[in-house]
């Protein structure tokens, strides 16, 4: 295990996908209903980036965009948010930007997610071994990276090279089955990944599934923590969360808030735990805000344009009781 002292020089590396989210307009319109459509950055790991970003850290993303208008208008969106892209590679041929449809609504919502021929799997080794881990605080990855070659090849070189530099790794599950060639191989390759990281964040299905039981998902958690991780984040939707480090185990709950969509939770919780833990909160404090940023991030249109930045953040905290657990 690394210690997470390093978090504080607020810079990370995230490997993962940038993709194009489109959403029906107005707000509650079903997609088959739909006569407009609003355009927005997507793609879990580009969330993660701009929630970092809206925080005061600095996020450098490492993935592969389309050679298209679609993987210029990502381009064009990491920079609008101030997310550094100097390791973003374009690539020709057939290959395609991630590209997500999806409602704001909570009750029959609908996402259609379009990932063949995904440009981000064809991250290398050589997109990932010109980078200096020394300068960054931690590495950030989401599950999807390993679903296929070269990425996967990519991601575990990439944990090596930051294990070098002595910098920890954060691991968002993020299991996504459409794109694993079968859940034993989804499975395996998590597992082997969680074992080398030293946050792992995680919604309860997603460690059931890395332990091959729904209802051992918990004591995945905690065999985590036990081998190695500092700290394991087992969520529960809106029944709160566990956190499992080496020495302590507790549980937080939500900020109840009138939802607009189920998206873009996740990714905003690890934005703002991250940001939190590396602006010195502690580790409780920290897990609250993360839960914080989920729920504003619910309420609102979109996933990286609805990401808060602190002085949200806070009034959020001031105005809104909790957290409660269900």
């Amino acid at each position: 295990m690394i210690g997470v002292q390093s978090l504080s020089r607020n810079r990370f590396v995230v490997l993962g996908r940038a993709g194009m989210d489109l959403y029906p307009e107005p707000a509650g319109t079903r997609t088959e209903e739909a006569a407009m459509f609003a355009a927005s950055l997507g793609g879990s790991s580009a969330n993660i980036c701009v929630a970092i970003s809206r925080h005061g850290g600095q996020a450098s993303l490492v993935t592969c965009v389309s050679d298209d208008a679609v993987g210029r208008f990502c381009l064009n969106q990491l920079d609008h948010y101030g997310v550094d892209r100097q390791h973003v590679r374009s690539v020709g041929g057939e290959y395609r930007n991630s590209l997500a449809v999806s409602e704001s609504r909570v009750e029959e919502h609908q996402t259609v997610i379009y990932r063949n021929g995904a440009a981000d799997f064809q991250m290398g080794l050589d997109d990932v071994e010109g980078i200096d881990y020394s300068s960054f605080g931690a590495l950030i990855t989401t599950g999807t990276v390993l679903a296929v070659e070269p990425s996967r090849s990519a991601a575990f070189r990439a944990f090596e090279l930051a294990r070098q530099a002595g910098i920890p790794l954060i691991f968002d599950v993020d299991y996504r089955p459409y794109s694993w060639a079968s859940a034993a191989e989804a499975a395996e390759v998590y597992s082997r990944a969680g074992a080398l990281c030293d946050i792992i964040i995680g919604n309860d299905v997603e460690f059931g599934f890395m332990a091959g039981d729904h209802d051992a998902g918990l004591a995945k958690a905690r065999e985590l923590a036990h081998d190695g991780a500092a700290i394991v984040v087992y969520k529960m939707g809106e029944a709160g969360s566990i956190t499992v480090t080496p020495d302590e185990e507790f549980r937080s709950g939500i900020y109840p808030v009138q939802a607009l969509k189920p998206t873009g939770a996740g990714d905003s919780f690890m934005g703002g735990f991250i940001a939190s833990l590396a602006a010195g909160y502690p580790l409780r404090q920290a897990v609250l805000r993360g839960s914080a940023c989920a729920s504003i991030v619910v309420a609102r249109v979109g996933c990286a344009p609805a990401m808060p930045d602190p002085a949200q953040l806070d009034a959020f905290l001031a105005s809104h009781p909790g957290p409660t657990l269900k």
